[in-house]
């Protein structure tokens, strides 16, 4: 029986990005605030306590260091006086919020449950109960009339003591006896991992810390885990586990030493071997143990050599390799698995310089591709019997398509989930022979959702430089690019990541109210392959801001945004985007959200021994290297604030994220606040409960934030109700 990993939807954040170092503590009185205008709150001002540092001849001065003394005071204080000001500020909107909040629950099947997936004996699934924030995940036997429910764990169990819950990387065993999980309760990304014995139903004494990826042997009996470091969260020891026994005694089987590399552990799908991956962002190392024999010694594919990436499948005699030697956009080579070194691998898929292979899963007789083409995903298929090829059609012009668990190798279909800006997602399972898709589930959309009604569209927009930006657009049916819609444009750019076309019910609320909604595949993302991610980091980071900008006066100037009523929004990384361009071009938005945004990029990157920051240097660069400090020091949103007018600001974080530290977001305000010259509002809200870097965990919860936004934003593009 194989390892099972339950399905679940995409999480709302996006990739991390490095955070800011701990200062000594520099602590400041507590907040003050300015005179009370005559007809609104006060907002707070943090005091400035003056932090010099220099760097090559530079002086820096930060009077908002003291921020980062997590815990004081004066520091707790000010951040409940930026929320208590939000509060007050955002007060008007509370019935608009509710108007929003019951549209969007009027669209989410609350009783729901994801398709069940075979594996084996049994059917797994993930459902969700009216009322309840978290899912339950559950299996039945297969092959059997009317088999009872088993209920492998039930997240809001776990949610009765704990105001955060995230549950991931749940695994069955080979034999289906054993469930191992990793669990966070503090939205820091910190998990433990659980066991339970599926027999008995009881808790296995697992309780292991700081877990970041794990895998079961053949025989159920033995976990190969990673742990992370205590200091940077950077995953770099592989151990070696024996179910139900003291981890005290845990063998170390391989540890990671260059700081750079992150470490992470699965299984293959045809089960037989356990892969041991180190990663860092421009080069990767793979090693690889036999799962029926986890006490034996790790075997190197082949020695790191720097820039070069690849990552390895197996099936039947041979490994699958997926490299890009021999072209940025990667290939498929197949090596033996007695001699897997890269003297003996073999070409099966070349590289395309227009085609990016993102994943690759093996089936028995097939091979299946995510492939990137013009910023769009594609699934093409390969027979490996035959050697014929071929890619699914999909029905519409801007689309997501992403394999879906595929968890048995003999599987004779794929099972791939399709979405689109105007199309729930849907399941489908597609046979390799026939080539038939059987749609298994479309997400229902209740409250009278008529997909018929909207539009989608791709558009090709010029950056300054020649290069065209793809932009995918969505809208109400009849909208005409006439220059009178408010418009909201969103936007990441960064690791290679590329922003996918996804289905939100809660979007519709604002297409219902006219509003033009925009995705930006801005250079730094992954959209275009991987020359359009060199295009946007390190020293060419600033297309990734030129072109965001750019996009920005093209959609005005070819009438799809409103001149004065275009809003715009990023996270984490698309967050330090949201920064740049409201200091290079304030006056191009009137309203900005900035979720988790990634500020602080200098001072943040001065410290290594914090999480993420030395794997970040092939990102973003090393700041004490002269050349690279002076790319950061073009587009570091906080250290290029200045006295001028800004649009209307919401920026969200939350106090105990991992990723972006609470304190970047929290001086950017303070900043921004002692700065700015115009009257528009600058809100921050600091999540003070248990949450992470993607928010709050519980599903109503996440509805009842997003329907503040978008009471926040729309009210700004003048609407109301």
């Amino acid at each position: 029986m194989a390892a099972f990993v339950a399905c679940s939807a995409p999480p709302a954040s996006t990739p991390p990005v490095a955070v800011a170092p701990p200062p000594p503590p520099t602590l400041a009185s507590a907040p003050d605030a300015l005179p009370a205008p005559p007809s609104g709150p006060r907002p707070p001002i943090a005091k400035k306590d003056p932090h010099e540092w220099t760097l090559f001849g530079e002086k820096h001065v930060d009077d908002y260091y003291w921020l980062r003394e997590k815990g004081a005071p004066d520091v707790v204080s000010y951040l409940r006086a930026e929320n208590a000001y939000t509060d007050a500020m955002t007060r008007g909107t509370a019935p608009f919020r509710q108007t929003l909040y019951d549209e969007m629950l009027s669209r989410i099947q609350q009783d729901d449950a994801t398709p069940p997936v075979k594996d084996g004996a049994w059917v797994y699934y993930q459902r969700f109960e009216k009322g309840k924030q978290y899912p339950i995940h559950c299996r039945r036997r297969a092959l059997v009339k009317s088999p009872p429910e088993v209920v492998l764990l039930d997240d809001n169990v776990i949610a009765a003591d704990h105001a955060f819950v995230s549950v991931v990387d749940l695994t069955v065993s080979d034999d289906g006896n054993m469930l191992a999980y990793l669990l966070d309760t503090t939205g820091f990304r910190q998990y433990t991992l659980r066991t339970e014995d599926l027999r008995t139903g009881k808790a296995g004494s697992e309780a292991i810390p700081r877990v970041d990826s794990m895998a079961f042997s053949r025989d159920g009996r033995t976990l190969l885990y990673v742990t992370e470091d205590a200091q940077t969260k950077r995953p770099d020891k592989l151990w070696r586990h024996a179910v139900g026994q003291d981890a005290a005694k845990d063998a170390l089987v391989y540890e990671e030493k260059d700081e750079r590399f992150n470490l992470g552990v699965e299984r293959t799908r045809s089960r037989a071997f356990i892969v041991v991956t180190s990663a860092s962002r421009t080069t990767s190392e793979v090693r690889v143990l036999d799962a029926a024999r986890p006490e034996a010694a790790l075997r190197l594919i082949a020695p790191r050599e720097q820039d070069h990436e690849y990552y390895v499948a197996h099936r039947g005699g041979l490994f699958y390799v997926l490299t890009n030697s021999g072209g940025r956009n990667f290939r498929v080579v197949t090596a033996p698995v007695n001699s897997p070194g890269r003297d003996h691998w073999k070409e099966l898929v070349p590289t395309r310089p227009d085609v990016m292979i993102e994943r690759m899963l093996l089936f028995r007789d097939q091979m299946v591709l995510v492939e990137r083409q013009d910023a769009l995903p594609q699934v093409a298929i390969h027979d490996l019997r035959t050697s014929k090829s071929h890619r699914i059609e999909q029905p519409e012009p801007v689309f997501d398509v992403q394999p879906d668990v595929n968890p048995e190798f003999d599987a004779t279909a794929v099972r791939f989930r399709y979405e689109s800006f105007k199309t729930p997602r849907t399941w489908v399972d597609y046979d390799f022979s026939s080539q038939a898709r059987v749609v298994v589930k479309k997400t229902a959309v209740p409250g009278g959702y008529d997909e018929s009604a909207y539009e989608t569209k791709r558009v090709l927009e010029p950056a300054r430089d020649g290069t065209t930006v793809p932009v995918s657009l969505v809208y109400r049916k009849g909208t005409v690019p006439d220059g009178t819609h408010p418009a909201w444009l969103y936007a990441y750019g960064s690791y290679g990541f590329s922003t996918p076309i996804t289905f939100k019910g809660d979007r519709v609320s604002l297409l219902d109210r006219g509003v033009v909604y925009a995705i930006a595949h801005v250079r730094g993302g992954g959209d275009m392959g991987k020359k359009w991610h060199d295009h946007g980091r390190m020293a060419e980071k600033m297309n990734t801001f030129t072109d965001f900008i750019d996009v920005a006066e093209d959609l005005k100037k070819d009438g799809w945004a409103k001149r004065d009523a275009l809003a715009i929004s990023g996270g984490s990384a698309g967050g330090l985007l949201m920064g740049a361009v409201v200091n290079l071009r304030p006056e191009l938005f009137k309203a900005v959200v900035a979720y988790v945004p990634w500020v602080d990029v200098i001072d943040d990157m001065l410290d290594e021994t914090l999480p993420l920051t030395v794997s970040e240097f092939e990102e973003w660069g090393n700041p004490k290297k002269k050349d690279e400090y002076e790319w950061m020091a073009r587009y570091s949103p906080y250290d290029n604030v200045a006295k001028k007018a800004y649009p209307a600001m919401l920026v969200r974080s939350s106090y105990n994220d991992s990723q972006v530290m609470y304190w970047g977001p929290a001086k950017w305000v303070a900043k921004l606040r002692a700065a700015k010259t115009d009257d528009n509002p600058l809100l921050l809200e600091m999540n003070m409960d248990p949450a992470g870097h993607g928010g709050k965990s519980g599903r109503y919860d996440r509805l009842h934030d997003l329907a503040f936004d978008y009471a926040f934003v729309l009210n700004e593009l003048g609407i109301t109700r």
